[in-house]
């Protein structure tokens, strides 16, 4: 009896040492989480938040009238689109820059770190001024080095696209880059060479050997690079003043954020939030399940 008693409350000390971070994440997470699915279902407006008008419950009212706006299903499908771009390049460069750390001396390797890091450590208002300053049609360098006169950028939907795209890369390429590299590291060394003594080339190498063994770890690189640019909001809402010209660079960040405190239509705001966390967790959920059919370790 004494022993039983003993494990069964060796089962709970875990969760004891965990206790404090679950609470305070309980209080970070679920409670706004849950306020923003409460309001999703009731009309809140600027009338309810100063006290005009009674709070009413909607249903999924909200839900229908968000569906049925054209906007919101250009402004997703344009959202997918960018995130999709903006994570496949993040990926690209990020990988791209690990490996060739692997190839490089000490100096360089360093001065590469530091660079990367810096970009990294910027702030996304500050970076986004930048990018700005470097792409303005005036006093850019970037329009006088490549003779493009005084061809303004955001003016065009896909020249913006294409602009907050590069920043949002040159501010999400060095956790890849950190974190492959740190893998490349852990990689036996034999594996490399016997593959290079094979005739392989780099891309082979890459492909064949390091990206198999790396698999956990792209999965984590993955899934963040997902959840950070599809809720974009400060490089869209800085670069492009607001979300573009009529609205042509919109993401579903900045159009939240135009229903809720543009429009006061805070249950509007709300309800996409929620899409958003569903799209979400069902990418993450899915991509999870995918790498499970594989027999791939999580």
């Amino acid at each position: 009896m004494a022993t039983t008693t003993a494990r069964r409350t060796g089962a709970w000390t875990p969760w004891l040492y965990l206790a404090p971070a679950l609470l305070l994440l309980g209080g970070l997470l679920v409670y706004p989480v849950y306020q923003l699915g409460l309001i999703s279902f009731l009309e809140y407006t600027q009338a309810q938040v100063s006290g005009g008008e009674p709070t009413t419950f909607q249903g999924l009212g909200n839900y229908a009238t968000l569906f049925a706006d054209e906007q919101f299903w250009q402004v997703l499908l344009a959202t997918v689109l960018f995130a999709a771009a903006c994570v496949v390049s993040t990926l690209a460069v990020g990988c791209a820059l690990a490996v060739l750390l692997t190839r490089v001396r000490a100096l360089p390797r360093l001065a590469l770190m530091l660079a990367a890091l810096g970009a990294w450590a910027t702030p996304a208002v500050t970076g986004s001024t930048v990018w700005m300053f470097l792409f303005d049609p005036d006093f850019g360098p970037v329009n006088r080095v490549f003779g493009l006169g005084d061809l303004s950028w955001t003016y065009g939907r896909y020249s913006a696209f294409a602009l907050v795209l590069l920043e949002v890369v040159w501010c999400s390429f060095p956790f890849v880059m950190v974190t492959v590299y740190a893998g490349i590291r852990a990689v036996p060394a034999e594996v490399v060479e016997a593959a290079a003594l094979d005739g392989a080339s780099q891309w082979r190498i890459w492909r064949s050997a390091l990206a198999p063994m790396l698999r956990p770890i792209l999965l984590v690189v993955t899934v963040q690079s997902v959840i950070w640019d599809f809720k974009v909001f400060t490089q869209i809402y800085v670069m492009t003043n607001g979300g573009g010209i009529a609205g042509q660079n919109l993401v579903l960040n900045v159009y939240a954020y135009q229903k809720a405190f543009a429009s006061s239509q805070y249950s509007l705001g709300s309800a996409i939030g929620v899409v958003m966390l569903l799209i979400l967790l069902a990418v993450t959920l899915g991509y999870l399940r995918i790498l499970r059919r594989r027999g791939e370790e999580l």
